[in-house]
């Protein structure tokens, strides 16, 4: 892999942390860039208070100087404004006094249980904090360094929500890829079709008001991509596998579909696949029912994937569960949550997807520095 990342932190620890590595050298890149995507993803109809404590400043601490990438690792810090309320419970080092508001009692859906059986933990605050999604801000801005690189290779990649708790937006994008993000991120839904919006915010507020939670699905696209991204030739270089690797990697995603996806199965192969035609002396495509991917390949037309979350594990009417400690009936633990959070995993699904091109870009196109490899880019395309 070209370009890999790591991230650390817990939800209620002193910061989150994150390292890119393979970035090239001399890409235009601050503070801001990084930044705005993170101030998108704290957005969203249904989001908890969390999103009004945490600022979620980043700091970029090495592999940048004076604006512009070293090619060496690019090292970020977003710090957990809510750590001072909890220094004592999740500070680092040891103590004798018993930890407060430990975990017993596990969630339905949640890593809680499974966690605690497989590292062995008494205290389910020692999964909870992690696998919370609160990780997910340092991938958004990890991903946030993966789209500054796209888009000075030209590639644009934004998102929509087309559907919450049942509610769908059926209606064709007629939105440019570009121009996406701008209109929907004014929208408390993320959706494109305001009378979709609209239902899509009223079935929120009913699962808020019932103490539920509701799901989704939501699209992420990216235009100007180049063809030839990924390969056939073996089966973990197909594109399609490492992008459904990172959406099926964010938290509460069970469904993950490129162009057509399942409704694919349902239709005939007449209906299923891109007619080729000529266009200006080279050869065309009549749609794109395959999101852009042929063979594993990128096809050159605009990559669309899907993925479906379920509805958030953490109930303020809680589900039954069972005391860890008694073994007694009793009802889930409740922590700090959203009522939707499809809005906000629109905005992450656009990171990892990112992080994904940018790696298949730098891949084909190689290069130490932007200085050398965007003239092949330019050279592949012309």
């Amino acid at each position: 892999m070209t370009l890999r990342f790591l991230t650390a932190g817990e939800s209620h620890g002193k910061a989150l942390v994150g390292i890119l590595e393979g970035a090239p050298a001399g890409l235009a890149l601050s503070a801001e860039d990084i930044q705005r995507d993170l101030s998108r993803r704290k957005k969203g109809h249904g989001r908890g208070n969390r999103q009004k404590i945490e600022g979620d400043k980043v700091e970029i601490l090495s592999g940048v100087r004076r604006g512009r990438t070293l090619g060496s690792p690019i090292a970020l810090l977003v710090p957990n404004q809510d750590f001072k309320n909890w220094e004592g419970i999740m500070g680092a080092e040891p103590s004798d006094a018993a930890p407060a508001r430990r975990v017993d009692i596990p969630r339905p859906g949640h890593a809680d249980l499974v966690g605690r059986l497989k590292y062995g933990f008494e205290d389910m605050r020692d999964v909870l904090e992690r696998a919370s999604a609160r990780e997910t801000a340092m991938r958004v801005a990890l991903g946030a360094v993966a789209r500054t690189f796209l888009s000075a290779c030209g590639v644009a990649v934004a998102s929509r929500v087309t559907a919450i708790g049942g509610e769908v937006d059926e209606a064709p994008l007629s939105v440019p890829v570009r121009e996406l993000n701008e209109r929907v991120d004014a929208d408390p839904a993320r959706c494109a079709n305001p009378e979709a919006s609209a239902r899509m915010v009223a079935r929120v507020d009913a699962a808020k008001s019932a103490g539920d939670t509701v799901g989704g699905v939501f699209e992420v696209l990216a235009d100007g991509l180049p063809p030839g991204l990924g390969s056939y030739a073996q089966w973990d270089r197909r594109l399609e596998a490492p992008l459904a690797a990172a959406m099926m990697s964010l938290n509460a995603i069970k469904g993950v579909e490129i162009g057509g996806g399942f409704s694919s199965a349902a239709a005939p192969g007449s209906r299923a696949h891109d007619a080729y035609e000529v266009r200006g002396g080279r050869v065309g495509y009549r749609s794109n029912r395959s999101g852009g991917i042929d063979g594993g390949m990128s096809t050159g037309q605009t990559l669309v994937v899907r993925a479906a979350m379920k509805p958030i594990a953490t109930l303020m009417k809680p589900l039954d569960s069972v005391d860890l400690r008694s073994m007694t009936p009793a009802k889930a633990h409740v922590e700090r949550s959203d009522a939707c959070a499809v809005p906000a995993a629109a905005v992450i699904g656009e990171s990892l997807v990112c992080l994904v091109l940018a790696n298949a870009v730098l891949e084909k196109f190689g290069g130490d520095s932007m200085g050398e490899m965007l003239p092949r880019l330019r050279a592949w395309g012309a």
